[in-house]
C-alpha cells in the first residue's frame, strides 16, 4: 500500500532531499504496518460511535439548510440549501455537485494537486468595491384594480398551475373555473340556496343586509348577475322566488362598496321583466301587483345612481316603459307596471308621458271597470288598480303644479267635451294640423333615444303625443346647468298654462277624487 516512491515524495516535502534508497525501502513496510494498524482501530470505533457522530451532523447540516431556505423567503426545502449549509460549514457537498477534479504534476506521474488559481495582492487591492446594499425602504403599488391584478414588475405574474386549468362542469355543460375563494364560493352557494328555497327565513334577511353593506363581496357581483338573470327566466310562473330575487338584486345595487356597474347590461333586463312581464306567478292569489311596485322603485334607484354614468340607461328604460304603455294590446298588469315605473321616475315623466295620452287610454280602461262589459273578475280588479295608478300619478303631478304656480288659476282656454265616444280638443286638431311643419321647428327634446315613436293608427289615436313640447334655446340652456340629469324639463313657456290645459280635464276623468290632490288654499277657487 505505501511504496518506497510515496517515502521519496513525503521526504521531499518536508525538505529532506538526501535520503537514500535502503532507507526508503526499509520504513516503506513500518509506515503501512502502522497505517493498517490505525485503519483497524479507526474502523472498530466506527462501529460504536459513528451512527451518533453521523445524526449529529446531519442535524446540524439540517437545522443550517432549513436557515437558507426561509432566508430565501420559501417553504420548500431544495438540495441548493444543503449544498450552501455545507459550504457555510466549510464541507465539501457529498451530493449532487461535481467531485473536485485534481491535476497530475509533471514531476511526478503519482503526485496530484488541486488546481486552485493564484490571486495577486496587487489585484484584489485595485478591484473596485462593490455598490453598497440599498437602504431598507417601502414602496407603495397596486396589488388589485377592480379584482384584476395588473401587470407591473412589483407585482410576480400569475403561475399557471395544473390544479386552476382543470374546469369543473355545470349540470348545464358549460365549463366554469373556479376563481373563488372557499369562504366566498360557501357564501355564494348559502345565500343562492335560501334566495330559491328559504326567502321568508330570517338568515335570507340577514343576507339581504350583508350584501348592501359588505364591501368584500365584489368578486361574487357577476355570479349573483348570472344567477339573477337565469333564475328570472325559470321562475317566471314562480312568485315566492322572483320577489326573492328582486330583493337580492336591490340588495346588490344598493351596495355603494361593489363596483356593479360593468353588469348593469346584464341585470336591468331581468328587472325591467319583472316590472313590465304579462304574468308573474302562477296562481290568481299571487299578489304580483306588489311586486312591480317594487320593481319600479327599484328601477328608479338603479337610474338615479348610475344615470351620470350610462347616459342611455334612463332614456331607454323609458322608451320600454312608453312602449308598454302606449300598446293596447298589451295586458293590464304590463300598463300598470309601465304607469308604476314611469311615475317612480319623476313627475315630468307623468306630465310629458302620460297626462297627453290620459284622454285617450281611459277609453278604453272604462269599459273594463264595468261589470256590463268585463264579466272576470280578476280584468276589473285589474283595471280598478290601472285607474288608481293614474289617479295618483295624475294626482301627485297636479299637486305639485299647483303648489309651485305663480299665477292664480283661469278658465281652461280649451273646452274638452265628449264626441263619438272619443276624447277631442281643439288644442289636439291645432296639434294635428301643424305637423306638416314640424321640419321647419327647432329641434324636439325626445325622451326615448332613436327619434320619435312611431304609432300606428289602431293604436289608441295617440300618434303625435309622444314628444316633448317645443322649448326655447335660452330656457334649455338655463335648465341644462340646473338640472343635467332631467330628461323632459318644463318650458317657460309652458309653465303658466300647463295647470289650465290638463286641471279641468282631470277632474271630468277622475270627478271628485282630485280635490284631495289640490292644495288647501286652492280649494276656494271650485267655491
Amino acid at each position: 500500500m505505501v511504496t518506497k516512491e510515496s517515502i521519496e515524495v513525503i521526504a521531499q516535502s518536508i525538505g529532506l532531499s538526501t535520503l537514500s534508497p535502503d532507507v526508503s525501502a526499509a520504513l516503506a513496510p513500518d509506515v503501512e504496518y502502522r497505517v493498517r494498524e490505525v485503519m483497524q482501530v479507526y474502523h472498530q470505533l466506527q462501529l460504536y460511535f459513528c451512527p451518533l457522530i453521523s445524526s449529529l451532523t446531519c442535524r446540524r447540516n439540517l437545522q443550517e439548510a432549513i436557515k437558507c431556505m426561509r432566508h430565501a423567503r420559501r417553504t420548500t426545502l431544495m438540495a441548493h440549501d444543503v449544498d450552501s449549509a455545507l459550504h457555510f460549514r466549510n464541507l465539501e457537498p457529498t451530493s449532487g455537485s461535481k467531485s473536485m477534479r485534481f491535476k497530475r504534476a509533471p514531476e511526478n506521474r503519482d503526485l496530484y494537486f488541486f488546481d486552485d488559481k493564484d490571486v495577486e495582492l496587487k489585484n484584489v487591492i485595485e478591484a473596485p468595491l462593490p455598490n453598497a446594499p440599498p437602504d431598507a425602504s417601502v414602496f407603495l403599488h397596486w396589488l388589485a384594480i377592480d379584482g384584476i391584478q395588473p401587470s407591473i414588475p412589483q407585482n410576480s405574474p400569475l403561475q399557471a398551475i395544473s390544479d386552476l386549468k382543470r374546469s369543473e362542469y355545470k349540470d348545464d355543460g358549460l365549463a366554469a373555473r373556479q376563481v373563488l375563494s372557499k369562504d366566498l364560493q360557501i357564501y355564494f352557494d348559502k345565500v343562492t340556496e335560501w334566495a330559491l328555497t328559504q326567502s321568508g327565513s330570517t338568515l335570507f334577511r340577514q343576507a339581504l343586509a350583508s350584501l348592501e353593506i359588505d364591501p368584500g363581496l365584489h368578486p361574487l357581483v357577476p355570479f349573483f348577475t348570472s344567477f339573477i338573470a337565469e333564475e328570472i327566466v325559470k321562475n317566471m310562473d314562480n312568485y315566492p322566488i322572483l320577489l326573492a330575487l328582486m330583493r337580492l338584486a336591490r340588495s346588490l345595487l344598493h351596495n355603494p362598496h361593489v363596483h356593479i356597474e360593468p353588469y348593469l347590461h346584464q341585470l336591468m333586463p331581468s328587472i325591467i321583466t319583472c316590472l313590465i312581464a304579462k304574468r308573474l306567478g302562477r296562481r290568481s292569489s299571487d299578489n304580483h301587483w306588489d311586486l312591480r311596485n317594487f320593481t319600479a322603485s327599484t328601477v328608479a334607484s338603479t337610474c338615479k345612481r348610475f344615470g351620470h354614468v350610462y347616459h342611455n340607461l334612463l332614456p331607454r328604460v323609458t322608451r320600454s316603459l312608453l312602449h308598454t304603455f302606449l300598446d293596447p294590446t298589451k295586458a293590464l298588469p304590463q300598463h300598470y307596471g309601465a304607469i308604476q315605473g314611469m311615475v317612480a321616475l319623476g313627475l315630468n315623466m307623468v306630465r310629458f308621458l302620460v297626462l297627453p295620452n290620459l284622454g285617450p287610454y281611459l277609453l278604453l280602461l272604462l269599459p273594463e271597470m264595468g261589470l256590463e262589459k268585463q264579466k272576470e273578475e280578476a280584468k276589473r280588479h285589474g283595471a280598478w288598480l290601472v285607474y288608481g295608478a293614474l289617479m295618483v300619478a295624475a294626482g301627485r303631478c297636479l299637486y305639485e303644479r299647483l303648489k309651485t304656480s305663480e299665477t292664480l288659476l283661469s278658465p281652461p282656454t280649451s273646452s274638452v267635451w265628449k264626441t263619438n265616444g272619443k276624447l277631442t280638443s281643439p288644442r289636439q286638431s291645432k296639434r294635428k294640423a301643424s305637423s306638416d311643419n314640424l321640419t321647419h321647428q327647432p329641434p324636439l327634446k325626445k325622451i326615448a333615444v332613436g327619434g320619435i315613436i312611431q304609432m300606428s293608427s289602431t293604436q289608441m289615436q295617440m300618434r303625435g303625443t309622444t314628444t316633448v313640447p317645443q322649448q326655447s334655446h335660452t330656457d334649455a340652456d338655463a335648465r341644462h346647468h340646473n338640472s343635467p340629469s332631467t330628461i323632459a324639463p318644463k318650458t317657460s313657456a309652458a309653465a303658466g298654462t300647463d295647470v289650465d290645459n290638463y286641471l279641468f280635464p282631470l277632474f271630468e276623468y277622475f270627478g271628485e277624487s282630485m280635490l284631495m290632490f289640490t292644495p288647501t288654499h286652492e280649494l276656494s277657487f271650485f267655491l
